[in-house]
């Protein structure tokens, strides 16, 4: 096999097969513990929220921007529901009254950066402030829980046969996304506008408009992900999406390695969020200490980068 024929299929298929390795690895040293059904369940499980809150996440990137709200966000969406629930109102307005609120804060964000053409960083940056005061304002600074509805945790705790509901809802929207970004108008123009903003707006794409309703979905996302946190341990913490921003980045990051093109697709995120989890339920069979966990998690993040950006370069 030549050189480059090696190149070409590390660049197609080099982070399946190091989702390959990886399984391998931890199923030859741990078979008892890692390579089980149940432990494989379990996985999908775990990594469902972070898939969800991720593929907002993949839209804002394939238009080229960025939403550090996207922790906040989660967490003010976990709080309102949990809010309206301990007030007596319907399941149905607990969680879809939240969904509304975060899809006019999502056009909010992306109509400042497209109209104003303020860098999404700062815009966000700013939004996730607002936001976090918003939740103090809502919850007190506390966690809620008291006075929760048991059929609030429903939809977080459910479970068809053995697989959990959080693990269909995560198939679900990952189909739902690879639609949308590989075979609709809209993931088209995504796309011809994360490529190259100019040319978009030459062929007569109105970047603008595109812009801001890639910033609402991700905020949807980040909103029925911090929802579904709080229904699956039956409370909402203030900080309860905080520690999905990093990952979801990471894990889109990761995915961008899928794709020969070095761009944000569902599946590569699949993958990415699998990567991660996969290596923190290992990891923690293992025993390895958490601060071991941050260095192995953060050194892979750094090459995967490092992998997207090689890729681009070869697509130039």
């Amino acid at each position: 096999m030549s050189r480059s024929s090696l190149k070409r299929i590390l660049q197609s298929y080099g982070t399946v097969l190091a989702l390959a390795v990886i399984v391998a690895s931890f199923s030859l040293i741990r078979p008892d513990k890692f390579c089980t059904l149940t432990n494989f369940i379990n996985i999908t499980r775990q990594i469902s929220l972070l898939v969800m809150i991720s593929l907002g996440t993949t839209l804002v990137m394939s238009v080229n921007e960025f939403d550090l709200s996207v922790g906040s966000m989660a967490s003010l969406g976990g709080i309102i529901a949990a809010v309206l629930a301990v007030k007596g109102l319907p399941m149905a307005v607990c969680f879809l009254l939240p969904v509304i609120i975060s899809f006019f804060i999502g056009l909010l964000n992306g109509w400042v950066v497209a109209r104003f053409r303020v860098l999404s960083f700062i815009t966000t940056l700013g939004m996730s402030t607002v936001l976090s005061g918003v939740i103090y304002r809502l919850s007190g600074g506390a966690t809620i829980f008291e006075g929760i509805p048991k059929s609030f945790s429903f939809l977080g705790t459910a479970k068809l046969g053995r697989i959990p509901l959080l693990s269909i809802l995560m198939v679900v929207f990952v189909a739902l996304f690879f639609f949308l970004l590989e075979h609709t108008t809209l993931g088209r123009k995504f796309y011809a506008i994360g490529g190259n903003e100019e040319t978009a707006k030459i062929a007569g794409i109105r970047v603008k408009k595109y812009k801001t309703i890639a910033f609402a979905l991700c905020a949807v996302m980040a909103c029925v992900t911090g929802m579904l946190i709080a229904s699956r341990v039956g409370s909402a913490n203030t900080t309860a999406g905080d520690g999905y921003f990093l990952q979801s980045y990471a894990a889109v990051f990761i995915g961008c390695t899928v794709s020969r093109k070095g761009i944000p697709n569902a599946v590569g995120t699949l993958v990415g969020a699998a990567i991660l989890g996969i290596l923190a339920n290992g990891l923690t069979i293992l025993q390895m200490p958490s601060y071991m966990q941050n260095i192995i998690t953060g050194g892979i993040i750094i090459l995967a980068v490092i992998a997207q950006k090689a890729g681009h370069g070869d697509a130039a």
